[in-house]
């Protein structure tokens, strides 16, 4: 358990720069003026495919990693 303690900290360092790097890749279709309540009303609904869905379930799962090991670091 000891060993555990000492690489948890490590892991989470990990796990913090992949969902940070997984975050920056995915694509964004918002611009900044929907942020202000502008935007496309009429836009279409949007389908992730091939590489943009294997970086958005990536994203979940290191995630909920990420979430794992801060709860684990708490019991420890």
């Amino acid at each position: 358990m000891e060993s555990l303690a000492t690489a948890l900290p490590w892991i989470q360092i990990a796990l913090a720069v992949i969902i940070s790097a997984l975050v920056l890749l995915q694509q964004s279709e918002a611009s900044l003026g929907s942020a202000f309540g502008g935007g496309m009303s009429d836009s279409v609904s949007h389908t992730r495919r091939g590489s943009e869905k294997i970086v958005f379930v990536s994203t979940i799962v290191v995630g909920v990693l990420f979430v794992a090991s801060a709860i684990l670091a708490l019991l420890i």
